[in-house]
């Protein structure tokens, strides 16, 4: 288990975590979700040993994670971390960057290891290509594939798939975690981009001025935000009195886009102001009596039109 102990941290004396807790069991999958400079990779940082800790502890399974003080060279060896730098050697090729921490006792292994990881980062075609001469999405595979060398007991991300071209995302990752998945390696993402952890991860941990602020399933956080901020990392989300949706209560709903439907009759009439093509739908933005919301059509609204709309 990977156990977070009330920990804190300042960076030129500004609190940048202020206390954090943290208990994950071994092969669990957790991602950790805020807005830019919440603290998210100050905490994989952290975790990995790359700081000293003002307060607090943390151990993976009975061993204490320590920091540069401790550490001629930081970081742990049963830990892996992938930052949002790749630090590859430039004038080696793609295979030799991968299996530079591998043993060569037994050769034949170590190439069979590097293709192995190659094919999960959908890097073959390269292997024998220098660095320097991949783009910067090719050159965050290959660091992916290097981490994963190892085999660490523990694999922190820092936006893994961010220089990664759309068209290879997807399948990227679900081969990745795949092979987490089959290999029980604990994993730790923080990313900006919601397809990157939500079909693959077994929590989710909101986190804003460096503290935790929600924590959940997956489904569970979308289904039940907690507050517009931890609902605005998934998607847009309105605002809507519950009374627009015949009920009594002054209470104010978050409501998703695609929660929103058009009806012949209700209380809630918008102005439609906007269309934006989404592939399989529209995304419509409306002016209302309380101001603007956005929901979603299977097609184009002509601007300036008057729909009714009901929550599911």
């Amino acid at each position: 288990m990977l156990s977070i102990q009330n920990i804190s941290f300042s960076y030129l004396k500004q609190k940048t975590i202020p206390t954090f807790s943290l208990a994950l069991e071994k092969g669990k999958k957790l991602a950790i979700i805020g807005e830019s400079g919440c603290g998210k990779s100050t905490l994989l940082k952290l975790i990995y040993g790359l700081h000293d800790l003002d307060e607090g502890q943390i151990f993976w399974k009975e061993e204490e994670v320590l920091g540069p003080k401790y550490h001629l060279v930081p970081g742990m060896d049963f830990m892996k971390y992938l930052a949002q730098d790749f630090d590859l050697m430039p004038f080696i090729t793609v295979a030799e960057n991968v299996g530079k921490y591998l043993s060569n006792i037994d050769k034949e292994k170590k190439q069979n290891r590097i293709l192995e990881l190659l094919e999960i980062v959908e890097m073959t075609e390269v292997a024998n290509v220098k660095a320097k001469f991949l783009s910067g999405g090719q050159m965050q595979r290959v660091a992916l594939a290097r981490v994963l060398a190892l085999e660490p007991e523990v694999l922190l991300l820092d936006e893994p798939f961010s220089h990664i071209d759309n068209f290879r995302k997807n399948s990227l990752r679900r081969s990745l975690f795949k092979y987490l998945k089959e290999h029980n390696i604990t994993t730790i993402i923080a990313s900006h981009d919601e397809n990157d952890y939500l079909s693959f991860v077994d929590e989710i941990i909101v986190i804003k001025d460096g503290k935790q602020v929600a924590n959940g399933s997956p489904k569970e956080l979308i289904a039940n935000p907690p507050s517009y901020y931890v609902a605005s990392l998934f998607d847009d989300v309105n605002e809507i009195k519950a009374s627009y949706f015949d009920d009594n209560s002054n209470e104010v709903l978050l409501v998703y886009p695609n929660q929103l439907y058009v009806v012949e009759k209700s209380k809630l009439l918008v102005t439609v102001s906007q269309n934006y093509f989404k592939g399989s739908h529209y995304l419509i933005e409306a002016n209302y009596e309380d101001g603007k919301l956005f929901f979603v059509n299977d097609e184009e609204i002509e601007v300036g039109n008057v729909v009714c709309l009901k929550k599911k």
